[in-house]
């Protein structure tokens, strides 16, 4: 069987090929590790019974009725211990632990532990749920106690008395006579045992996941957090493009202007701005590998913002565009997620530059409005008369715009509040964006 685990225990259990395929899928729960796993997770249900047992009215020389008072006596104190948040938190861990034990166990419905909550009760309704659930626990670990006692006792009997033995009764019912096909019924009581296991357990699973699953406060903190973690890491991918990207551009327009040159003072410039860029890169990567490794010796102020852009201009400037750069407005007013994001914008912005139109005049135009931190900037460029650039029509992304880059920078302004257009503007290509500031500026975000 495909579900079949390979550890040595299942391949004891592997189950023939030669049997018909109805009677392989009927024995396939028996080479599945989670059905005794389940089995024994019922057993410890009665462990609390056996307990009270012990004290009142006994385990041993006491008539039968009596036993009766063993999945009873348990329940007040169970549903005492059910106040205590801990317990909700004990109980599920043993529950993903036995009921749904991981891929390994090969149990055919998925990863269930997810579903099975591993916290300690945060209001009433849990806890409330936590004392169902050891009630459940307890009565049905009575039941699957008796049953796995009495079933195979009946087993043997029947055994004792088709060789002529005379067996003790079980489950109050005594075998009389002595025939031989007694034997042909001997294996029907462990039958009914392991189909009342298998179904027994995925009622006790299904039970789990309904009364210790996580509670709607828990399933929306847990989808925020996912939320979260997939917004930084779409954060990261786009710093890593940015950064990586401008450098690699710079790196491959220097090289290729040195050589067309074939100047030593035009190579040393060059080698020089490689070598600044690729510096500032390995910065930036450094820095989004620590984000990366959750080491939080490095904040959000950390990043490049605005106040940086001179460094992109001058790297512009090596690789041959004659760049025009003009900023008006009080950058410093400048809310740090807005500086951050816009440095990020001109960025990409100039290596698409260079990407796609090559060493040619830029203009950039960087203006802040003073007292509300809102930003506008400019980056143009003339359109290249070759037909190279995404879309056909010779520009960084024209037309449809579908390159990684200017989706990005749709994307930062977006989260912002802002917006982000691109495309050819009087025989030229314009990237014009406005960032408004989404929040007053916080000493926390310079």
């Amino acid at each position: 069987m495909a579900d079949v685990s390979t550890s040595p225990a299942a391949q004891a259990l592997r189950i023939p090929r030669a049997l018909p395929r109805a009677a392989r899928a009927a024995l396939a729960p028996l080479a599945r590790a989670v059905t005794y796993t389940r089995w024994l997770h019922l057993l410890t249900g009665a462990v609390v019974a056996a307990v009270c047992g012990l004290v009142y009215p006994g385990l041993f020389g006491v008539r039968p009725v009596q036993l009766l008072w063993l999945p009873v006596l348990p329940v007040v104190p169970l549903v005492a211990v059910a106040m205590v948040p801990a317990t909700r938190l004990a109980e599920g861990l043993q529950a993903r632990l036995l009921l749904a034990p991981g891929k390994h166990a090969r149990h055919g419905r998925g990863d269930l532990a997810p579903r099975i909550a591993a916290a300690p009760s945060a209001s009433r309704g849990d806890r409330a749920r936590t004392a169902l659930w050891l009630v459940l626990r307890l009565e049905a670990g009575c039941l699957m106690t008796l049953l796995s006692v009495q079933l195979p006792g009946l087993t043997g009997a029947l055994v004792t008395a088709a060789a002529g033995g005379t067996p003790t009764p079980v489950l109050g019912v005594r075998i009389t006579g002595h025939h031989g096909w007694y034997a042909l019924l001997a294996p029907l009581p462990l039958a009914a045992l392991m189909a009342l296991v298998v179904a027994a357990g995925n009622v006790m699973t299904t039970a789990a996941t309904r009364l210790l699953g996580p509670s709607a406060a828990e399933r929306l903190a847990a989808l925020e957090e996912r939320t979260e973690r997939l917004l930084e890491h779409n954060r990261l991918a786009r710093e890593l493009h940015d950064s990586i990207g401008h450098a690699l551009t710079v790196a491959v327009v220097q090289a290729g202007a040195a050589r067309a040159a074939g100047t030593r003072e035009f190579t040393d410039r060059a080698l020089a701005a490689i070598e600044e860029t690729g510096r500032h890169a390995l910065e930036d990567l450094e820095r989004v590998l620590r984000l990366l490794r959750e080491d939080g010796a490095r904040g959000p102020a950390d990043r490049p913002g605005l106040a940086d852009a001179e460094r992109l201009l001058e790297s512009a400037r090596a690789a041959g565009s004659a760049l025009d750069a003009r900023v008006t407005g009080p950058l410093e007013e400048l809310p740090g997620p807005v500086s951050r994001e816009g440095y990020r914008i001109l960025q990409e912005a100039l290596t698409n530059v260079l990407r796609h139109a090559g060493p040619v005049p830029v203009a950039v135009r960087v203006a802040v409005a003073p007292g509300t931190g809102a930003l506008r900037l400019d980056v143009r460029n003339p359109l290249p008369d070759r037909a190279d650039g995404p879309g056909g029509l010779g520009g960084p992304g024209v037309g449809a715009g579908r390159g990684t880059g200017l989706r990005g920078i749709r994307e930062r302004a977006a989260l912002l509040g802002g917006e982000a257009e691109a495309g050819p503007y009087e025989g030229e290509w314009r990237l014009r964006v406005t960032l408004p500031p989404n929040r007053p500026a916080r000493a926390g975000d310079r």
